[in-house]
C-alpha cells in the first residue's frame, strides 16, 4: 500500500471525531479505539469488493457495536464505496442522510445487519456462518467460500444472547466466524470492574471457541491474532486489547469519548496528537489513495470466482436461491387440492407440519428449527436431516433452549442470502424473541416464526404458558406480518404468503387443540386478503362475527344460534390485519359496512379491536390471564361458546334497537 497503516487507521479516527461533533451526537470512542485492527482486516483480510457490494462469495461483517457506525460509514468510504459519500458523513446522524446513529442495512450496501441493540449483531454473525457453511454444503468450495467476521464491544457480550449466540456457535464448530472483541474496558457508566469480573476468555473456551490475544494498537500484534484466529477450525474470539477513543489525549481510556462529541478543544489536541493537519472531512490524498488500493484487492478475486460460477453446473439454482427467488414446484398445490378431497380436523400446529411437508419438498433452501419444541411446534418433516458440525447440508437446526439466540441467528441467515429460515417456540414465548423479531422487521429480513399453543386452549400449562396479550403486541410491530389461521387451509395458505415475502418477516400463531377444516372447495389463496366473507348471512345481516384463529369454529356455531332466531350473521374470518388493512376501502367497507353490529371474537386481549368494531361493537376477549384446566373447560369458563355468546350479541341488538 502507499500509505502507513496507522495514517490509514487515522483518516478513521479523523473522519470519526469530525462528523460526531458536527452532529454534537454520537460514540467517537469505539471507532477511534478500533481504528488500527479495523484496517488490517480491511485492507489486507476481509475479502469484499465495493464495485460489487452484493458479490454472493464476498465474507461478511457485521459492526455488532453498532453505536461505533462512524467505524464502518468511514470503512465504506474510504475503501471506495458508492455511498456514503463525503457529505453524507458530514450529514451524520442527519435527516437524509444514510448515515443514521446505528447501522442500517436498507440504508447503506455494505452494512450486512442493521446493529445498535448490543449482542444481536454478534447473534446475526453466526447465523450468516451457518448460511455460509450450510450453502458450502451444498454447493462447494468453487462458488461458497467466505468467512464471517464481527467487531463486539464489552456490551455485546455482556448481554444475555451472547452467551445462546456462543454456545450455538461452538456447538455447531463455526471455524470461518471470527469476531474481533473491543477490549476496552470501558461501558457507559465507567470501568467495566464496576460491573462485571466474569473470565470472559475462560467462557469462551469453555463453549468450544478458540480464542487469541492482541494488542489492538500494534499492527504485527493484530496480523498474528488474525492469522492464527483464520487457521483454526474453531470459531474464534480475538480478544484486541485497545483503548477506547485513542489520540483524544485528555480523554481517552475513560467513559467521556463512549456516547458524546469530543468538544471542539479535544478534537483540536486529537489534531496534534495524531498529527492530523488536515480539515475536517477533508482526507489527503495519499491516504484516500492507499485506501483505495485496499479496497480494489477483491476485484480480482471476484473475477476469478465469477468465471467458476459461470462454468459451474449448478450456477442457476445457486443464483435463484442467492436472488430470493421461489422454484416452481406441485406439491404445495397437490396438497392443497388433497384438503379439499379429504378435509382434516386437525391442530394448526399440526396443520403447518403438513403444509410443511410439501414446502419442503418444493423449496430445498428452507432450514427449519426449533428452542427444543420440535415435537410440540411440528417444525421437523420427514425428509429433514439435522444441521450439525458434521454434516452441515442438513435442514433442521435443533437450537436448544435459546429462543432470543435462534430469532438473531435465523436473521443473520437470511440477511446472508440464498436460505429461508424458519424456527418454533410457544407463542408466550415470543416475548424472549421479540427484541430479534423487531430487528426482521426492521431490516426487512425474511424470516418466518412458528409459535404454536397460541391461548388458552393450550390448556392445563396455566397462565404462564397462555398467551393473552401476545398476538395484539406483536401485531403492533410494523412491517411484520402476524398471521393466526383458523383451520387446515388457512394454514397453507399463511404459509405461501410467508414464504412469498421477500421483503420482511412473517409469524404464524397456531393452536394446541384440534381445529375442523372450515373450507372444503379449493379457491384461490383468500387469506391473502387478510379478512373474507367464509359465509354470508342466510336472514337480513345485522351482525357481521369477526374472528381469527381457533374462534372462527366459535364464530360459526355462534352465527348458526342468531340465524334460528332471525338475526342474519356474516362470518369473517380474519388471519391477518396487516393485510385486511392494505386492501382497498371498497373491500374494506363491504365487510365490514356501517350500520351492522360488528363482534369480535379473539381468545386474547380485546385491546386494539376496536378499529374494526367501533366504540358501539361487541368485543369477546379475555382482559385477564388465564387457568391451569382443559381446553374446553377454559373455554367455556370465560365465555368463548356460542351459548354465551349469542345472548351478549341479541341484547346488543335490542339494546340498539332502543
Amino acid at each position: 500500500m502507499s500509505a502507513e497503516p496507522r495514517l490509514l487507521a487515522n483518516a478513521i479516527r479523523a473522519l470519526s471525531m469530525d462528523a460526531v461533533q458536527a452532529a454534537n451526537s454520537g460514540h467517537p470512542g469505539m471507532p477511534m479505539g478500533m481504528a488500527d485492527a479495523a484496517t488490517i482486516l480491511f485492507t489486507e483480510y476481509l475479502k469484499y469488493d465495493p464495485a460489487d457490494p452484493k458479490w454472493h462469495d464476498r465474507d461478511r461483517f457485521v459492526l455488532s457495536a453498532g453505536h461505533g457506525s462512524m467505524l464502518i460509514y468511514s470503512l465504506l468510504h474510504l475503501t471506495g464505496y458508492a455511498h456514503p459519500t463525503m457529505e453524507e458523513i458530514a450529514h451524520f446522524r442527519k435527516l437524509g442522510s444514510p448515515c443514521a446513529g446505528h447501522p442500517e442495512n436498507f440504508m447503506l450496501e455494505g452494512v450486512e445487519a442493521t446493529t445498535g441493540p448490543l449482542g444481536q449483531g454478534f447473534a446475526m454473525a453466526v447465523g450468516m456462518a451457518i448460511a455460509e457453511r450450510h450453502l458450502n454444503a451444498v454447493f462447494g468450495d468453487d462458488l461458497v467460500d467466505h468467512h464471517t467476521w464481527a467487531i463486539a464491544g464489552d456490551g455485546c457480550l455482556m448481554e444475555g444472547i451472547n452467551h445462546e449466540a456462543v454456545g450455538l456457535a461452538g456447538h455447531l464448530k463455526l471455524g470461518r466466524l471470527n469476531v474481533l472483541w473491543d477490549n476496552n474496558k470501558i461501558t457507559i457508566d465507567g470501568s467495566t470492574a464496576l460491573s462485571t469480573s466474569e473470565d470472559i476468555p475462560a467462557r469462551y473456551r469453555a463453549s468450544g471457541w478458540h480464542v487469541v490475544s492482541c494488542d489492538g494498537h500494534d499492527f504485527d500484534s493484530i496480523r498474528r491474532a488474525l492469522d492464527e484466529a483464520v487457521s483454526d477450525p474453531r470459531p474464534s474470539l480475538i480478544d484486541c486489547q485497545t483503548i477506547i477513543g485513542w489520540g483524544a489525549p485528555n480523554k481517552q481510556g475513560t467513559s467521556a469519548t463512549h456516547g458524546a462529541a469530543l468538544g471542539n478543544d479535544e478534537v483540536a489536541a486529537a489534531r496534534k496528537q495524531l498529527v492530523w493537519d488536515s480539515e475536517p472531512f477533508d482526507i489527503p490524498e495519499p491516504i484516500i489513495r492507499g485506501w483505495r488500493e485496499a479496497g480494489g484487492r477483491g476485484a480480482q478475486v471476484r473475477a476469478e470466482w465469477n468465471a467458476r460460477l459461470a462454468a459451474n453446473p449448478q450456477r442457476g439454482e445457486f443464483e435463484r436461491r442467492m436472488e430470493g427467488r421461489l422454484p416452481d414446484g406441485t406439491a404445495r398445490s397437490d396438497y392443497l387440492d388433497g384438503l379439499a378431497a379429504n378435509p382434516q380436523k386437525v391442530a394448526t400446529r399440526k396443520a403447518s407440519e403438513m403444509a410443511l411437508e410439501a414446502i419442503n419438498a418444493d423449496l430445498p433452501e428452507t432450514i427449519g428449527g426449533s428452542a427444543d419444541l420440535t415435537g410440540s411446534n411440528n417444525t421437523k418433516t420427514k425428509s429433514q436431516t439435522p444441521l450439525t458440525a458434521d454434516d452441515y447440508s442438513g435442514r433442521y437446526l435443533y437450537y436448544g433452549i435459546r429462543e432470543f439466540g435462534m430469532a438473531a441467528a435465523m436473521n443473520g441467515m437470511a440477511l446472508h442470502g440464498g436460505v429461508i429460515p424458519y424456527g418454533g417456540t410457544f407463542l408466550v414465548f415470543s416475548d424472549y424473541c421479540r427484541p430479534a423479531i423487531r430487528l426482521s422487521a426492521l431490516q426487512n429480513a425474511r424470516v418466518i416464526y412458528v409459535m404454536t399453543h397460541d391461548s388458552i386452549g393450550l390448556g392445563e400449562d396455566g397462565p404462564t404458558h397462555q398467551p393473552v396479550e401476545h398476538v395484539m403486541s406483536l401485531r403492533m410491530i410494523p412491517n411484520l406480518d402476524v398471521y393466526r389461521p383458523a383451520d387446515a387451509v388457512e394454514t397453507a395458505e399463511c404459509w405461501e404468503l410467508a414464504l412469498a415475502r421477500a421483503d420482511g418477516p412473517s409469524l404464524l400463531c397456531l393452536t394446541r387443540q384440534n381445529l375442523p377444516q372450515l373450507r372444503t372447495e379449493r379457491s384461490a389463496n383468500l387469506s391473502a386478503r387478510g379478512a373474507y366473507r367464509l359465509r354470508p348471512a342466510k336472514a337480513d345481516r345485522r351482525v357481521v362475527i369477526l374472528a381469527t384463529g381457533s374462534e372462527v369454529e366459535t364464530a360459526v356455531a355462534t352465527a348458526d344460534k342468531l340465524e334460528a332466531q332471525g338475526i342474519g350473521a356474516d362470518i369473517v374470518s380474519m388471519p391477518s390485519w396487516s393485510a385486511f388493512d392494505a386492501q382497498d376501502e371498497a373491500y374494506r367497507r363491504d365487510l365490514l359496512p356501517d350500520g351492522v353490529l360488528v363482534v369480535s371474537i379473539e381468545a386474547g386481549t380485546t385491546f386494539g379491536w376496536e378499529r374494526y368494531t367501533g366504540l358501539k361493537g361487541l368485543r369477546i376477549g379475555l382482559d385477564r390471564f388465564g387457568a391451569s384446566a382443559p381446553a374446553e373447560d377454559l373455554f367455556e369458563r370465560f365465555g368463548f361458546t356460542a351459548d354465551k355468546i349469542a345472548p351478549q350479541i341479541v341484547a346488543a341488538l335490542n339494546s340498539g334497537d332502543k
